[in-house]
């Protein structure tokens, strides 16, 4: 009986010592796991109180905060998931155990992900025993030891470069000159000094004086005021060159050669905004980042960034590198060739560049898209320079609006729109093109249905056929010759020719429209919009795409805008081939013939057919309002290029015919 009572003894004991280690596996488990639940909040300073009381001799729970959170926003962390494994039976002596755990997060080095050991002890910390965290450097990243740092080194990389169908550059990593003062050599100059300063460059005094008081400015040390273009700083200079302590200095930059002429169509890069971060979430942007913000620039993004190396390493208490912890090579940006032609670009500017206005250039047989402008426009250099606020304040204020890029937006076209209606009015056979109506005087209404709304006209001829109406650009024939074709046929019709489609082109331009996202449900509109009125809104480069039907047989050309891609059509026999050649027959004679609207534009040893419009902008019948003058025109012969041209606020310059002239200049110029 006494050896079976002494067996119950001797296991009663060795269950309580067994109950009593699970119990401490439990609570070491437990603790750790809570540990860990912070560090996933980033609580550092709660981490710390976990912590061991030899941990807590090797580092001050400010420093153990500080550490953390400098590394972590160093590196970019993000999206940090750290995990405790779970030990089935875990080994407790004397008071002490080891628990595994695993690392992950994001970083700008790309994925940093590493498994390590946790040892704990049970202590008492005051008047409470528990289990402590005997913590270790190694637990920040594995192996990085006491008295070793963290550094980020970055690899530069280059962006692609965009360039003309030629090869010139309109987008280029190049240099341009950093002007700045030594404070102590120009702060004898006094107020004289930055009062010339601010005049030279453009600047605010303010903006000058909040450069030089920055915390980091050192007496004897370079402080940039402004960069400026290579062509500039010799002006800037001379300006300059009585005013001590000025100095100059080369930075790499992203120049664009081209200005303002192409401004809108190239874009810019700048430095990336909070927004632009938030919106481009998890892409390896950040604070310090650049991109294209519009243009060419921003719609390639993807293709011309420059995506920079990043190496995330541990050196030693001499600076020594000892351990890489994560790394990404560096990758260049690949360049970039359009169908743009530099010199046709700058050429439509110097036509528009002191106007509100818009202009594209196609090689109307291929879709070559060969200038895009609009005006009035900015210089790309400032913002990729580093635009100044007061730069800024007056580009995004000024009431004719240059931030704006207008040759995306959509028109009313006015009289060039013409072209579409005859054209589909001789393929429906609802007119006969030699045959002459009788309109008599100024104004007609289809009946008295019509009320107070009649349709006007300037060029008046008793008997009008399609050409004259053509030539003399006669609205009440257009409007009358709509009415014959009807709302369904009308409709259908510019579907046919592209309207409430996108263009298949990769840029941003608006669609163009019949009447908002609807048809033409009423005459008295169709009848307006037979002479490009109504509510027909449409794109400039759509305009002068429609255009390349006359010279192509009744089809429309895709456009092209990337260099290398191949050509082809959109709109396949708009109207037929026959059509094309009468309308574009007529159209030469809205050149040629002395009566004609466009008569301003003829060039010798050129034939050019062309349309002029003048788009009223007006609430209601008989007001006076604004006037935007159009005029397109294409080389019928060479058929080599197509220029559309609109310019705002015509009306007390002589409508479509003040922008004829400036077509013409340019078809000069180009076959100079």
């Amino acid at each position: 009986m006494r050896r079976i009572g002494w067996l119950f003894f001797t296991m009663a004991i060795l269950l309580l010592i067994t109950a009593g280690c699970s119990n401490d596996q439990q609570k070491a488990q437990d603790r750790f796991d809570k540990y860990v639940a912070m560090w996933n909040k980033e609580d550092f300073k709660g981490m710390y109180g976990y912590l061991s009381k030899d941990a807590k001799k090797t580092i001050s729970e400010k420093d153990f905060v500080n550490r953390y959170k400098n590394i972590y926003d160093a590196i970019e962390a993000d999206k940090l998931k750290v995990k405790a494994s779970k030990i089935e039976d875990l080994e407790i002596k004397d008071h002490k155990a080891v628990l595994p755990f695993e690392v992950n997060m994001n970083s700008v080095a790309g994925e940093i992900s590493f498994e390590e050991n946790a040892a704990v002890v049970q202590e008492k910390q005051g008047d409470t025993e528990n289990w402590y965290i005997n913590w270790k450097p190694n637990m920040i990243f594995k192996g990085l030891k006491q008295g070793e740092q963290v550094r980020v080194a970055t690899q530069s990389a280059v962006r692609g470069e965009i360039m003309d169908r030629s090869g010139k550059y309109l987008a280029q990593n190049g240099e341009a000159i950093q002007v700045g003062v030594v404070p102590q050599q120009f702060s004898k100059g006094g107020e004289q000094s930055i009062q010339q300063l601010s005049k030279t460059l453009a600047l605010s005094e303010k903006s000058i004086n909040q450069a030089l008081s920055a915390s980091w400015v050192k007496e004897n040390q370079f402080v940039p005021i402004k960069t400026v273009s290579q062509k500039d700083a010799s002006n800037t200079e001379n300006s300059l060159k009585k005013v001590e302590g000025i100095q100059q200095k080369k930075v790499n930059a992203r120049v664009y050669p081209c200005e303002e002429a192409c401004a809108h169509l190239v874009g810019y890069v700048a430095p990336v905004t909070a927004e632009y971060l938030k919106e481009h979430k998890d892409e390896g942007y950040n604070a310090q980042s650049k991109a294209g913000m519009i243009g060419l620039e921003s719609l390639y993004e993807d293709k011309l960034r420059a995506r920079d190396g990043v190496t995330i390493y541990t050196v030693d208490k001499d600076g020594n590198k000892k351990n890489e912890i994560a790394k990404v090579n560096p990758k260049d940006g690949e360049s970039i060739q359009v169908t743009v032609d530099t010199n046709v670009q700058k050429s439509l500017y110097e036509q528009l560049k002191d106007e509100k206005g818009v202009a594209t250039a196609l090689q109307p047989k291929t879709g070559e898209i060969l200038g895009l402008v609009s005006t009035p426009a900015f210089d790309p250099n400032s913002f990729s320079f580093g635009i100044d606020a007061n730069t800024y304040q007056f580009l995004s204020t000024n009431p004719d609006k240059p931030l704006m890029n207008r040759f995306t937006k959509t028109y009313s076209p006015g009289s060039t729109f013409k072209l579409v209606t005859g054209a589909l009015a001789v393929d429906e056979g609802v007119v006969n093109p030699n045959e002459s109506i009788s309109i008599s005087g100024k104004k007609w209404q289809k009946d008295k249905s019509w009320g107070n709304f009649y349709v006007t006209r300037v060029g008046s001829k008793p008997n009008v056929n399609l050409r004259d109406a053509y030539v003399t650009s006669d609205n009440i024939y257009f409007a009358q010759t709509a009415l014959k074709l009807g709302l369904d046929k009308f409709n259908s019709g510019l579907k046919q020719f592209g309207f409430n489609q996108k263009m298949p082109v990769n840029y941003p331009f608006e669609t163009s429209k019949i009447a908002g996202d609807q048809d033409i449900k009423d005459e008295g509109v169709l009848a307006n919009s037979g002479y490009g009125q109504g509510k027909l809104q449409v794109n400039p480069l759509h305009l002068a795409l429609m255009y390349t039907s006359i010279v192509n047989d009744g089809n429309i050309v895709k456009p092209i805008l990337m260099n290398g891609d191949e050509s082809g059509i959109w709109k396949k026999q708009v109207i037929s081939k026959g059509t094309a050649q009468l309308i574009q027959k007529d159209l030469v004679d809205v050149i040629e013939d002395k009566n004609g609207t466009g008569h301003a534009a003829k060039i010798d040893g050129l034939t050019l057919a062309g349309k002029t419009g003048t788009a009223e902008l007006k609430k209601t019948q008989g007001e006076k309002g604004q006037e935007n003058g159009w005029f397109v025109a294409v080389d019928t012969k060479q058929k080599n290029l197509l220029v559309s041209m609109m310019i705002e606020g015509v009306e007390d310059k002589g409508g479509s015919h003040y922008v004829v002239p400036k077509v013409k200049n340019v078809f000069q110029q180009y076959n100079k």
